[in-house]
């Protein structure tokens, strides 16, 4: 049974660029493969959705059943929510992309000469996206994704925990990056804190989307 039938959502994913000059980059590790699958899944449930995709690693087959958006860019992740939910037009945001905690406090707009003995570069922190979806749209459903590094279950959950309802998130996917590999474990946890382990980005996507359904239905 498709129980997302007449649902909007949309759902982010892979790593976010953050320019240091016009040639390069600081990015991260991850490839937005999480995402995919979410996305994969909320479609074949019936939503309709729109998956951004930052410059992950990513192979798409083009059969898939959502509509895919590019982006490189923070700044151009930031104005594509911000416009999409706005609109008040959907009922879930799935917010799995990798989001840079700072971003350089000047971008040099050559290319930074080499040859230097040091190079430092000053660094502020990014405005918290998610944090700002309640005002762009009180009602929309939200899944916060948390990543922690050398943290215990308890440890990483008491940190997701906070964050959650910090951010005013409906769901949160806890991740500790040890874990998240081809056996990839995450902790799925609500407001109330009750928390599933689920093990397998397939399995997670699936636990994930039937716990929206549950929710928005």
């Amino acid at each position: 049974m498709n129980n997302l039938n007449g649902k909007k959502i949309i759902v982010t994913a892979g790593p976010v660029w953050v320019p240091i000059d016009k040639v390069r980059i600081i990015t991260n590790v991850f490839g937005g493969a999480l995402g995919y699958e979410i996305a994969n899944e909320a479609a074949r449930q019936g939503a309709e959705v729109i998956l951004l995709m930052g410059p992950g690693r990513v192979h798409f087959t083009g059969k898939e059943k959502f509509k895919l958006i590019k982006f490189k860019y923070y700044d151009e992740i930031y104005k594509i929510l911000k416009k999409e939910i706005s609109s008040k037009k959907y009922s879930a945001i799935i917010q799995s992309a990798a989001i840079p905690d700072y971003v350089p406090v000047e971008t040099k707009s050559g290319k930074i000469k080499s040859g230097k003995k040091e190079l430092v570069l000053k660094f502020k922190p990014t405005k918290k996206m998610i944090d700002e979806f309640r005002k762009w749209d009180e009602d929309i459903f939200i899944v916060k994704f948390k990543l922690e590094v050398d943290k215990n279950k308890k440890e990483l959950v008491e940190i997701a925990y906070k964050s959650m309802l910090y951010s005013k998130a409906d769901l949160m996917v806890a991740n500790q990056l040890d874990n998240i590999g081809t056996n990839h474990e995450a902790y799925l946890m609500d407001p109330q804190k009750n928390i599933k382990t689920i093990i397998g980005k397939n399995n997670i996507a699936r636990e994930l989307v039937k716990e929206i359904q549950k929710r928005l239905n």
